[in-house]
């Protein structure tokens, strides 16, 4: 005679089997540990970017309300707080707002690389008198006699170990060298593709 119970109690049973769909208990706290210190890194941002993040308003306020609290305790408190709304996202919004913040991580890196371009070429300009002249080619407008002056005041700077007030202005001036450069090009960029789209218009027409 068959066990009627067999299907219950014997190795065919699938009562068990949804347990193994289910996140494992270290999932979960990868999972948890992960969307807090997303929370975290919202908190320490400025006021201004965290209202540019797509996220509900609740998540938002609770992340803005950590930002004025100074005192430890109170902080540690309401960054647990932060967790626990951050908990509450869907995987569309989790996905935007690291969305964002990979855009912000970006463009630090890409600031970066060009402030350390312009060390090296603040470096040459010291180390190479034709950088000078190098600069002059690409740049008409700037002032050779001034930074020369610069420049020869930086290397006693060095020489003397004093305080690079010179160094620093040569960093400033090459800064807004290129500053001026980006722009231009971003004008020159915004013309072509104006132009493009009346040409388009023309031969529509």
């Amino acid at each position: 005679m068959v066990n009627p119970n067999r299907g219950a109690v014997g190795f065919k049973s699938t009562e068990f089997e949804q347990e193994y769909d289910r996140p494992s208990k270290s999932q979960l706290k990868r999972d948890m540990t992960a969307l807090q210190k997303l929370g975290a890194e919202l908190v320490a941002e400025p006021k201004e970017r965290v209202m540019r993040v797509p996220m509900p308003e609740d998540v938002r306020d609770a992340i803005l309300e950590c930002q004025k609290i100074k005192d430890h305790e109170g902080r540690r408190r309401q960054m647990q707080f932060v967790g626990k709304k951050m908990r509450t996202l869907e995987d569309d919004e989790i996905a935007a707002i690291q969305k964002v913040i990979d855009s912000w991580k970006g463009a630090s890196k890409a600031e970066t690389a060009a402030m350390h371009a312009l060390e090296r070429r603040r470096d040459k300009l010291l180390a190479d008198d034709k950088a000078l002249t190098d600069l002059k080619e690409q740049h008409p407008e700037i002032d050779v006699q001034q930074l020369r002056t610069l420049i020869r005041n930086a290397r006693k700077e060095q020489a003397e170990n004093k305080p690079p007030k010179a160094y620093r202005e040569i960093f400033q001036i090459l800064k807004q060298l290129q500053g001026k450069s980006s722009g231009a090009a971003g004008s020159a960029a915004s013309a072509t593709s104006e132009t493009s789209d009346e040409n388009d218009d023309t031969e529509e027409e």
